[in-house]
Order: structure tokens, then C-alpha cells, then sequence
């Protein structure tokens, strides 16, 4: 039986320096920052309540009158900064109860990326820098981006701020000579497909490939057909050009489009992506790299793949808010894929020929844009360490093999931090007999601080294991075996 000791916030400072557990050891430390048996940490809850509270003096600005506050409006003022005070007390001294547990009356404070390790394998690389949230509290208002919108009334176009030359960085960024901001990865799909695909026409994927590659296509009209996996879960050059001349076999013409993901969704899989370039441009096929789960993550060279397509999700891998994603292109496909609209009113002959139609005019406004906005720098910069990102994947991964019965269906060693592993042999077998079944692992895993994984999945399952810096990964490590020796599933030293 695991014994847990909580130790005073004085003692240990922060919770995830308290911890002193390895895998032979019947005793794990926590502070009482750890959210343990369902109570959150004062010092975070205190946190939301102040940020809360200055929210709540912010409105007090927003109702007067730019000459300043009246006395009454002075009053309120004074009383809201002399609670927020006593909240900054409460907080400096780990003391107090929860005063706010709602926010409008009905939506729960989220607090699990302060509270716990998450390791849900499509949050962890959206996770939202420090400047990005700084960034929705100043532009989360619907329509921000706006303040300073001129002709041409158009979203790449505005300078302040400085949207205009981030789409020239986005563009840098993948090596492509054009880029725009959309609402997810999907609608990057679907403004590619939307130009290229007509009626009956035949677009190849991956077998792997996400749900959303299926919609653009089939809202476009036309037909996804699939390029199979080999042995080892990998689309193969070979293979898509088998799938290529499978299809001008059977409809008596080229596939219009080749989209295929560079880490797939479902094992984070790396295709050969270079490879099916080649073949793809050989037949003169469009090629569309997929990069939802790399573009943020590690580098990406467009031109280097020889893409004539780059999309990137916002949302999954650049830490921004959802939904947002990046579409990028060359100069050959910027005519196409950009057009601006013809169409004018019969009647009133209106005529709106600077709005790019597949972008259905302006894309991304207010607090996701921003958010992403000003999280490119970090971005830019955290791209250059995948490696040690990488490294402390296949730690984790290590450490989980020697969990006796534990396997990864993924490719091994990793070379992405999303990974699916198979637990059927060790902690299913406990699940079979545990009057909680599968949500017992749940159980265990979030009274020591890690949330992230499918609830009451004990079999085939997917983590990922991005941003966690070295203590945590160790961490996380530690608690997976410790788990196992409580059920006395065997671990290897």
C-alpha cells in the first residue's frame, strides 16, 4: 500500500521539487500544492481568485467615463483592491479557503496544466506560453485585431499590430513563399481542396491519415483513396506509388492532390516523406505536407521537403489558443489557392476583390491570433531543442518497458513525444479484477499528479510526453513504476 505524506507548503515550497519516490520505495512526498484527493492547492486557487479580482477592476475601468471614476465608482475600486490585497496575503501564505469555485455561475476553473503533469497526447504541445496568455487577457475582446484595420480591410494586411509582417515570419518560418493563418489544420485542408478538387476526383492519403483530411476532400467532391502501411506502420514511397497508378489504372486519370502526414495522429509514425515527394512530383502531382504534429515542434524546411503545401496546426503544436493553424505555399499556388473574389451584387453591383475566397476573407481574429502570435518566439526558438525533447520521450518510454507486459505500438526508439503504447499485459491485468476496472489507473495517476491519459483505458492507449522538462520526466517515470509494484506487476531494474 502507497502511504502519502503531505508536507507543509513552508517545508517544500513547490510541489514538484517535494517529491522523493523510486520504484522500490512504499512512500511518495508531496507538499500541499498537489491537487490530493480531489482539493485543489490553495496557492493555485488563490492564483485564478486574483487574476480574477484584477479582471474585476479592469471592468470598473471599462464602465467609466475616460475623465475617471465618479465616488462611487471610487469606492468600488478601493473595496475590490483592498479583497484583492487579502487574496495576495491568502497567497504569499499558502492559507485561506476557496471563495470562487464557478466562473459565470457554471463553468469550472481549469486549472490541470497548474495542478498536474498532463500528458494528453493532443494538449501538450498547444500548451499556452506565459506571453500567450498575457495575450488573451489584453486581446480576447471578439474583434481586437481591428483597432487599427485600414484599407484594404484585409487580415495579413494589418500592421498594427504587427499581423502583416508575422505572416512573412510564418512564411520564413516553413520555408515557403507564402503563408495565412486559418481556423485549424482542417481548414488549411480544406482551402487546398477546396481549389484543387472538383467533382469525382481522386485525392490520396495516408492510411493513417486524420478524420479532417477525409472532410475537406469530401466536401470538395471528391474521393480520398489510401495509401497502405507497411509492416511496420509506415507509408512508403513505394507504396503511394503503387496507390498513384492503382488509381490512373482504375479512373483513367492522375490523382489531383497527394496529402500525407510526416507524423501521423495515430502512432506519430514517421513516413517517408521525402521519398513520396520525389514519386508524387514525378507524376506532376500537388503534394500537401502535413504537419500538424511537427510544425511547432521541430523544424520544418518546405522547400528542403519539396512541398508545394505546408499545414500546421495552431492548436496542437504552436501553442496557441483553438482553433487556429497555418496554411503555407509556394508562389506557383498563390494564385490558385489565394484567389481573390470576382463575384459582384446584381443589384447593388458591390464588388469585393481584395477577400481571398477560400479564406472567406479575413480568417483569425482577436485573442487566437494574438495568442499565437506571441508565442512564435518561444516557438521559433523551442524547435531548435526537439532533440532533448525527444531524448526525454524515449526516457519515459525506457523506464515504461521495464514494466513487465508493457509494449509500444508506436515505432521504437521514439523519434516524436506522442506515442501509443499497449498496457494490456501489465496494468489491464489488474484492471480485470479491480472493482474500479480500467478508471482504478486514473485513480492512481491523479492522486500523484498526472492526468492526460484516456480515463479507464488500461490497454492500447496514447501520451505524449511534450514540454516536460527533466525532474518532471523523471517524475512521471517514477510514478508509472511505482504504481506497478503496488499491484506487484514485476519491474526491472
Amino acid at each position: 500500500m502507497v502511504r502519502f505524506t503531505i508536507v507543509n507548503s513552508d517545508t517544500v515550497p513547490e510541489w514538484r521539487s517535494g517529491y522523493a519516490v523510486d520504484c522500490r520505495s512504499t512512500t511518495t512526498r508531496f507538499d500541499s500544492g498537489l491537487w490530493l484527493g480531489g482539493i485543489m492547492s490553495i496557492r493555485i486557487q488563490k492564483t485564478f481568485e486574483a487574476l480574477f479580482a484584477l479582471e474585476e477592476v479592469r471592468g470598473l475601468f471599462r464602465e467609466s467615463l475616460p475623465t475617471g471614476f465618479d465616488a462611487e465608482e471610487e469606492a468600488a475600486f478601493n473595496q475590490r483592491i483592498a479583497d484583492l490585497k487579502a487574496i495576495i496575503a491568502d497567497l504569499e501564505a499558502g492559507t485561506g479557503t476557496p471563495k470562487v469555485t464557478k466562473i459565470a455561475g457554471t463553468l469550472d476553473i481549469r486549472s490541470r496544466e497548474e495542478q498536474y503533469i498532463n500528458i494528453h497526447p493532443i494538449q501538450a504541445a498547444g500548451r499556452l506560453t506565459t506571453e500567450a496568455r498575457k495575450a488573451i487577457i489584453s486581446y480576447g475582446d471578439g474583434y481586437s485585431t481591428c483597432d487599427s484595420c485600414r484599407k484594404p480591410f484585409r487580415l495579413d494586411k494589418i500592421s498594427k499590430p504587427g499581423i502583416a509582417e508575422f505572416h512573412e515570419d510564418l512564411a520564413k518560418f516553413v520555408n515557403m513563399d507564402i503563408a495565412r493563418v486559418v481556423p485549424g489544420a482542417r481548414r488549411g485542408f480544406q482551402a487546398v481542396a477546396g481549389t484543387l478538387v472538383g467533382k469525382g476526383d481522386s485525392v490520396i492519403v495516408s492510411a493513417l491519415a486524420h478524420y479532417t483530411e477525409f472532410l475537406a476532400v469530401e466536401n470538395a467532391g471528391g474521393v480520398v483513396r489510401e495509401v497502405p502501411l507497411d509492416a511496420k506502420n509506415i507509408v512508403t514511397a513505394e507504396a503511394t506509388a503503387q496507390k498513384i497508378e492503382e488509381v490512373k489504372a482504375e479512373s483513367g486519370k492522375l490523382p489531383v492532390l497527394v496529402m500525407i502526414d510526416h507524423f501521423d495522429y495515430q502512432f506519430a509514425n514517421e513516413h517517408e516523406i521525402a521519398g513520396i515527394e520525389k514519386v508524387v512530383h514525378q507524376y506532376d502531382i500537388p503534394f500537401l505536407y502535413n504537419g500538424a504534429y511537427t510544425v511547432g515542434v521541430l523544424p520544418v524546411d518546405g522547400k528542403k521537403i519539396g512541398a508545394d503545401f505546408v499545414v500546421g496546426s495552431g492548436h496542437k503544436s504552436m501553442a496557441s489558443v483553438a482553433p487556429s493553424g497555418v496554411l503555407a505555399m509556394t508562389d506557383e499556388w498563390a494564385p490558385k489557392a489565394l484567389r481573390t473574389t470576382a463575384m459582384v451584387g446584381d443589384l447593388t453591383k458591390r464588388k469585393f476583390g481584395i477577400k481571398e475566397v477560400e479564406m472567406l476573407g479575413c480568417t483569425l481574429m482577436g485573442g487566437t491570433l494574438l495568442s499565437m502570435m506571441a508565442s512564435f518566439p518561444t516557438v521559433k526558438e523551442r524547435v531548435l531543442h526537439w532533440d532533448e525533447q525527444v531524448k526525454r520521450s524515449n526516457y519515459f518510454i525506457d523506464r515504461l518497458l521495464k514494466i513487465s507486459g508493457s509494449r509500444v505500438l508506436s515505432e521504437y526508439p521514439r523519434k516524436h513525444t506522442l506515442t501509443k503504447i499497449d498496457t494490456t499485459g501489465s496494468f489491464y491485468t489488474v484492471a480485470k479484477m479491480h472493482k474500479r476496472k480500467g478508471f482504478y489507473f486514473s485513480d492512481e495517476l491523479s492522486s500523484r499528479g498526472i492526468v492526460g491519459e484516456f480515463a479507464g483505458a488500461t490497454r492500447t492507449w496514447k501520451l505524449n510526453t511534450y514540454g516536460l522538462n527533466e525532474k518532471q520526466i523523471r517524475y512521471l517515470a517514477d510514478v508509472f513504476c511505482e504504481i506497478a509494484e503496488k499491484y506487484e506487476i514485476p519491474v526491472t531494474p
